[in-house]
C-alpha cells in the first residue's frame, strides 16, 4: 500500500511558550508569568493514508491508573480497527480546566511524543481530541514506575543504579539530538516494561530549545532534581537533565535526595550553594560520576561538551555496559517485575485502580480554546505494520484484585467454591467455577495467620507464564485468608500417571525428566528455587500424559534469591551484592531441587522409591537409611536399564552413598565406590556432596537426556501405586521435619521506606 505522510516535526509543534529575553535577577515569579505569550503555529497530522483515525468509542475503559487536577489516566483495550484487543495506557485531559500554559504543555507532549521513536521511550499510539478533551494513547507499561519500586526497595545495588542510568543516557540522548531538552526526570516518570526495561515518560514540561543561543528560560520541573541554571533561571540547555541525571543516580543509592531542604526556597538554596555530602560506601566510581554529573557550572558538566553522552558512556562507572546490547535489550534487567495476565495492575497504586473507571463527555471549553489545539490527532504509523496478535474475542478472567492492599471485593463474588482437591498443613485446595464465564479453576486457599503468602505470589506472577509452571489467574484477600485463583490440573499427579499407566518405558522417564529439568534450569537462572519438588506438586494439566502439558505447582516453599537490603538479585549480579552464606543457602537450595529429581527419577525407573518401603515408615527409619547412604542400582528394572544405558558409554552400578543432610567426610564411600566419570544420571543426580551434584543445565546435556531416542521403551514394573505413592509421602515428610526460619518484617516497615514514600514529588512549572 502506497502511504502518503506529510512531513511533522517538533521544530513545527503548535505552541511554545515566549519569554522575553530581557531578564534580570530580581525579577519575580509573577512578573515573569505576565510576560509569557502563547504563539499559534500550526502544525500537519501525521497520518497514513487509509487507516482510520481514532475516538473514544474506540477503547474500553477497564481501570483508572492515575489521576490529576487536570485529568485521569485509564487501562483501556482497543475495541476497533487492526489492533482490536490491545492495551493501551489512555491519558485524557479536560481542555476546560487546561490554562493556557498547560494547554501548550498538552500539545507539546502530544508532539514530542510523535517524533520519538525509541527503545526506552514511551511511544504514541494514537492523538485525537473532542470538543472538550483531549486524548493521548501510549505504550501501557505494566510494571509501574521506578517511584514504586524504590519506595518499597528504599534503595537500589550499584549494579542495578548503573543498568537503570545506562537506558535512561540512551534516551536523553536519543531527546538531546532531537534538540529536546526533558526537564522533569525523576523516578515517577521512567516506568518499567514487563521485562524490567525503562522507559521514560510524561513530555508535558520537556521543549525544545527556542532561543538564539539554544537555551530555555521557563521555571519548571520538580524542585529537588532542578539543576542550578533552572533555580537562578538564567538560561539552561540539554545540560540540565544531566544534572537530574546525577540526583536521580544519587537517590537510587542512597535512598534520599542530595539536595532537600524544609520547603521550597530551602531546597533552591541548598541546591544553588550547598556542598555535597558524599556517602563513603560509595564505590570510587560511582563517587568521580557523582561529583563529575553535580557540576554547578553547566559548562563544567559530564555530558555538555562536545561529545555528548559518549562523554558519560566512557566513564569507569559504566565499564561493563556494552552500549549495542543494551539498546537492543540484550542485556539482562536486575529486576522483572511481578506481572501476571496482560490487564493486571499490581504495579498501580489502589487508590485509583479501585476506582470505577469512567470517562465523562467534558465541559466544552471556549470557542477559541477548540482552535488551540488545531492538529492535535495522531495515528502512529507503525499501527499499519503491526496489527495485534491478540485475539478481540478471547474470555478474560475477572481482574485480579489487588491483595495486600485491602479492598471491598469478596472471592464469593466472582467464584462459586466447589469440592476439595487437597488438604495441606496452612492451606486447602478447592475446585471453583467463575460465575460469569463458568470457566473451572482451582484456588488455593492459603491461612494467612500460617503463612506469609507475598513470596508465592510475587514467584507466580513474575514466573507463571512459562509453559511448564502453573498459572496465577486472581487474587483476593479477606484478611484471614488469601485466595489464589489458579488452572485446574485437570490430569492429575506425575506419579498416579506413570504408576498406573499400562506402558511407561525408560524413554518416556527421560523425557518427562527432561521437560521438568529445563523448567527447573529457567527458575535457578532467575535465582529462584522451588525447595518442595516432590511428585505431588507436579501434576498433568490435561489428559493427554504428554510431557508438554506439565506444570510445576505449590510454590508454598519458594525463595528468590536477594541482596542484604531485600532486593530482588539476578545471578549476574549476585558475586558482589550477596553475602556467601547467602549464595551458599541458596547453591544448597537449587541442589535440593535436583535432588528432588533424582528421587523422582529412580522411582520412576525402579518403579519403587529409594528409601522408604511404605508409608509406614517412621521419619526415623527414612532418615536413618539416608544417612547410611545405600540405595540399590541393580537387580529388577535396573537390569534392563542398565543393558539400555551401555549405548550411552554409562555403565551399571550396584550402590551409591546419598546423604543431602548431613555434611558429607572427606573420605566419602562414592570415591570409593565408583568412577566419577563413569557414573550414570541417577547417581549423579543423588551425588552425596551437593556441590558435585548435577546442576539442572549439566542434567540436560547428560547423554541419557541428549540421546533419549535411543532408550529402551520396554514397559518398566513397579510396585502397588499406593505403597509408593505412600513411601513417597513418607519421604519428603520426614525430610521437611525442619524447623521454621524466623518471620522478618517487610522492607516497608523502616523507616526510611516509609518517609520515602510519604508523597510523590511534584512538578512546578512558574
Amino acid at each position: 500500500m502506497e502511504l502518503n505522510m506529510k512531513k511533522f516535526t517538533v521544530r513545527r509543534f503548535f505552541s511554545v511558550y515566549l519569554r522575553k529575553k530581557s531578564r534580570s535577577k530580581s525579577s519575580s515569579l509573577s512578573r515573569l508569568e505576565e510576560e509569557g505569550v502563547v504563539k499559534e503555529i500550526d502544525i500537519s497530522h501525521h497520518v497514513k493514508e487509509g487507516f482510520e483515525k481514532a475516538d473514544p468509542s474506540q477503547f474500553e475503559l477497564l481501570k483508572v491508573l492515575g489521576q490529576g487536577s487536570y485529568g485521569k489516566v485509564f487501562l483501556v483495550r482497543k475495541v476497533k480497527g487492526s489492533d482490536a484487543g490491545q492495551l493501551y495506557a489512555m491519558k485524557v485531559l479536560k481542555k476546560a480546566t487546561l490554562k493556557v500554559r498547560d494547554r501548550v504543555r498538552s500539545k507539546m507532549e502530544r508532539d514530542i511524543l510523535a517524533e520519538v521513536n525509541h527503545p526506552f521511550i514511551v511511544k504514541l499510539h494514537y492523538a485525537f481530541q473532542t470538543e472538550g478533551k483531549l486524548y493521548l494513547i501510549l505504550d501501557f507499561l505494566r510494571g509501574g514506575d521506578l517511584f514504586t519500586r524504590l519506595s518499597k526497595e528504599v534503595m537500589f545495588t550499584e549494579e542495578d543504579v548503573k543498568f537503570y542510568l545506562a537506558e535512561l543516557a540512551l534516551a536523553l540522548d536519543h531527546l538531546h539530538g532531537l534538540g529536546i531538552i526533558y526537564r522533569d526526570l525523576k523516578p515517577e516518570n521512567i516506568l518499567l516494561d514487563e521485562e524490567g526495561h525503562i522507559k521514560i515518560t510524561d513530555f508535558g514540561l520537556s521543549k525544545e530549545a527556542i532561543d538564539h543561543d539554544k537555551r530555555a528560560y521557563s521555571f519548571c520541573g520538580t524542585i529537588e532534581y532542578m539543576a542550578p541554571e533552572v533555580v537562578n533561571r538564567r538560561g539552561h540547555t540539554q545540560s540540565a537533565d544531566w544534572w537530574s541525571f546525577g540526583v536521580l543516580m544519587f537517590e537510587m543509592l542512597t535512598g534520599s535526595l542530595p539536595f532537600q531542604g524544609k520547603d521550597r526556597k530551602e531546597t533552591m538554596a541548598l541546591i544553588l550553594k550547598a556542598k555535597l555530602g558524599m556517602p563513603q560506601f560509595l564505590s570510587t566510581e560511582a563517587q568521580s560520576l557523582l561529583r563529575a554529573l553535580f557540576k554547578r557550572n553547566p559548562c563544567n558538566r559530564l555530558g555538555a561538551g562536545i561529545d555528548g553522552v559518549e562523554e558519560i558512556k566512557r566513564h569507569p562507572f559504566f565499564i561493563t555496559i556494552d552500549w549495542n546490547k543494551l539498546y537492543r535489550k540484550e542485556i539482562k534487567p536486575p529486576f522483572k517485575p511481578a506481572v501476571g495476565r496482560p490487564e493486571d495492575t499490581f504495579h498501580f497504586d489502589p487508590e485509583f485502580t479501585a476506582r470505577t473507571p469512567t470517562d465523562s463527555p467534558g465541559v466544552p471549553p471556549s470557542a477559541n480554546a477548540h482552535h488551540l489545539f488545531r492538529g492535535f490527532s495522531f495515528v502512529a504509523s507503525s499501527l499499519v505494520q503491526e496489527p495485534s496478535q491478540q485475539d478481540p474475542h478471547k474470555a478474560t478472567v475477572h481482574p485480579i484484585v489487588q491483595q495486600l492492599h485491602g479492598n471491598n471485593i469478596h472471592f464469593t463474588d466472582g467464584y462459586e467454591i466447589k469440592e476439595d482437591i487437597g488438604v495441606g498443613s496452612y492451606s486447602v485446595c478447592k475446585r471453583c467455577v467463575h460465575k460469569a464465564t463458568d470457566a473451572e479453576y482451582a484456588v488455593k486457599i492459603i491461612d494467612k495467620s500460617k503463612r506469609d503468602p507475598s513470596e508465592e505470589i510475587e514467584i507466580l506472577l513474575r514466573y507463571g507464564q512459562h509453559p511448564n509452571i502453573i498459572t496465577l489467574k486472581d487474587v483476593y484477600d479477606d484478611g484471614k485468608s488469601v485466595y489464589l485463583v489458579m488452572e485446574l490440573m485437570r490430569g492429575g499427579e506425575l506419579l498416579d500417571r506413570i504408576l498406573r499407566q499400562r506402558c511407561f518405558s525408560e524413554r518416556e522417564a527421560s523425557d518427562v525428566l527432561c521437560t521438568i529439568t529445563k523448567t527447573m534450569d529457567y527458575l535457578h537462572s532467575q535465582g529462584v528455587v522451588h525447595r518442595d519438588l516432590k511428585p505431588s506438586n507436579i501434576l498433568y494439566m490435561d489428559e493427554s500424559g504428554n510431557p508438554e502439558s506439565i506444570r510445576i505447582c505449590d510454590f508454598g516453599f519458594a525463595k528468590q534469591l536477594r541482596a542484604e537490603n531485600g532486593l530482588l538479585m539476578t545471578p549476574c549480579y549476585t558475586a558482589n551484592f550477596v553475602a556467601p552464606e547467602v549464595l551458599k543457602r541458596q547453591g544448597y537450595d537449587a541442589a535440593c531441587d535436583i535432588w528432588s529429581l533424582g528421587i523422582l527419577l529412580y522411582t520412576m525407573l525402579a518403579g519403587f522409591t529409594p528409601f522408604a518401603n511404605g508409608p509406614d515408615d517412621t521419619p526415623e527409619d527414612i532418615l536413618a537409611r539416608i544417612g547410611s547412604g545405600k540405595y540399590a542400582l541393580s537387580g529388577g528394572n535396573w537390569d534392563s536399564i542398565s543393558d539400555a544405558a551401555k549405548v550411552l558409554g554409562i555403565e551399571p552400578r550396584t550402590s551409591c552413598v546419598l546423604s543431602t543432610w548431613s555434611t558429607p567426610s572427606s573420605a566419602s564411600p562414592v570415591s570409593a565406590l565408583f568412577d566419577p566419570l563413569q557414573q550414570d544420571v541417577v547417581s549423579k543426580m543423588l551425588h552425596v556432596d551437593p556441590h558435585q551434584r548435577l546442576t539442572a543445565v549439566q542434567v540436560l546435556k547428560h547423554p541419557w537426556v541428549v540421546n533419549r531416542e535411543y532408550l529402551s521403551q520396554n514397559q518398566l514394573s513397579r510396585q502397588d501405586v499406593h505403597l509408593v505413592k505412600g513411601a513417597m509421602a513418607a519421604t519428603y515428610f520426614a525430610l521437611n521435619r525442619t524447623p521454621q526460619a524466623p518471620r522478618l518484617e517487610p522492607v516497608l516497615s523502616s523507616s526510611l521506606a516509609q518517609r520515602r514514600g510519604m508523597k510523590r514529588l511534584t512538578s512546578t512549572r512558574l
